[in-house]
């Protein structure tokens, strides 16, 4: 069975360093908290704001060991008014037998504020 593993964070700055840097970081916790082996992802979609151009955050993925093959793909988010500025979202896709409420959403720095009913206040 497949399982959607969802993540977000914020960046202080649209710099490629900081975004590859919290996008690693996303990307690691939710590796660990869910027991994640790259050969088990399916595919990988990253959505960002339209404030953030300075690089694509899926190269953070890429850094990583075994990921090699991990299809990813990089989006625009669409543009809700008043909505939230600096955001990287990623949708993990998972071959898991894990119940689905059993699944560690991550959220970091203001992305908290995506979803507070699953997450735990990280970073900022």
């Amino acid at each position: 069975m497949t399982r959607g593993v969802r993540g977000a964070t914020t960046v202080p700055k649209n710099e490629a360093t900081v975004i590859i840097e919290n996008t690693k970081i996303l990307i690691e916790e939710m590796v660990s908290k869910n027991g994640i082996d790259p050969s088990e992802v399916s595919h990988v979609f990253i959505s960002v704001t339209k404030d953030i151009t300075a690089t694509f955050p899926a190269k953070a993925l890429r850094k990583l060991t075994g990921w090699t093959y991990v299809p990813v793909m990089c989006m625009t988010e669409i543009d809700v008014p008043n909505s939230l500025k600096l955001c990287i979202r990623i949708m993990m896709v998972v071959n898991t037998d894990t119940p689905q409420h059993k699944i560690d959403h991550v959220f970091h720095n203001q992305a908290v504020n995506l979803r507070p009913d699953l997450t735990e206040k990280v970073g900022e």
